[in-house]
C-alpha cells in the first residue's frame, strides 16, 4: 500500500496562527490533501493577532474537522495520514498528547499518530518554560513526536517576517521529505571579509 498524500493540520492557542495558515498554503501547493482541527483558543488567539478568519483558514484546508467531532475520520488509526503538524502548538494541547488526554479531537488525532507510528510535529510557542514543560516536552519525544519551536534562522538573512515564516514551515515540512521551495539551504560558511 502507498502512504496517501494527505496530511493533519492542528492549530491549536498559542500565539502564531500564521505558521498553520502559511502551513495549509504550501500544502496545498504541494498537491496534499488537507485535514484542519482548530481549537477554541486558536480562534480567539487568531481574532487578536491576524487580518484573516476562522473562515479564510478553513477555505485553505481540504476538509475542516470540528474540535468536538471525536468521531472524524482523523479520530482513527484506520484513516491513513502522512502526519500531522500542530502549527502552533500550546503547552496545554502538548500536554494532552504527552498524558494521552484525548477528550478533543486535536489531541485524539495527535494520539492516534503517535500510536501508528507516524509523524507528529509540534511547533511548540511557549517561552520561557518550567519543569512541567520541559517534562512534556521529553514525554512526548519519547513517545516519537518531533518537537519544533518555530524559531527563526538568521544566517538565511530574511527580509520580512514572511520570509522567517516560509522558512521555518518548509523546515518542517523537509521531516516528512517534502520540499516546499522555501528554504535557502546552508551552503557552508563563507570566508571571513578581512
Amino acid at each position: 500500500m502507498t502512504q496517501p498524500r494527505r496530511m493533519i493540520v492542528g492549530i491549536s492557542g498559542a500565539s502564531g496562527v500564521i505558521y498553520g495558515k502559511r502551513m495549509l498554503e504550501v500544502l496545498r501547493a504541494l498537491e496534499i490533501e488537507t485535514h484542519l482541527v482548530m481549537s477554541n483558543a486558536a480562534r480567539i488567539t487568531m481574532a487578536q493577532e491576524c487580518d484573516f478568519t476562522a473562515a479564510d483558514l478553513e477555505a485553505l484546508a481540504d476538509h475542516t474537522h470540528s474540535n468536538k467531532d471525536i468521531g472524524a475520520g482523523c479520530s482513527s488509526g484506520s484513516f491513513r495520514t502522512m502526519g500531522m503538524i500542530v502549527a502552533p502548538c500550546s503547552v496545554k494541547t502538548m500536554a494532552e498528547i504527552a498524558n494521552g488526554t484525548t477528550s478533543n479531537l486535536l489531541s485524539r488525532a495527535a494520539d492516534v499518530v503517535l500510536k501508528e507510528r507516524r509523524r507528529l510535529v509540534l511547533m511548540l510557542r511557549e517561552t520561557p518554560l518550567h519543569l512541567g514543560h520541559l517534562r512534556n516536552m521529553s514525554a512526548v519525544t519519547e513517545m516519537g513526536a518531533i518537537i519544533y519551536p518555530p524559531v527563526p534562522a538568521f544566517y538565511t538573512r530574511p527580509q520580512s517576517l514572511e520570509e522567517m515564516v516560509d522558512h521555518t514551515v518548509g523546515r518542517v515540512l523537509d521531516l516528512f521529505d517534502l520540499d516546499a521551495g522555501t528554504v535557502k539551504r546552508w551552503t557552508g560558511t563563507k570566508p571571513a571579509s578581512a
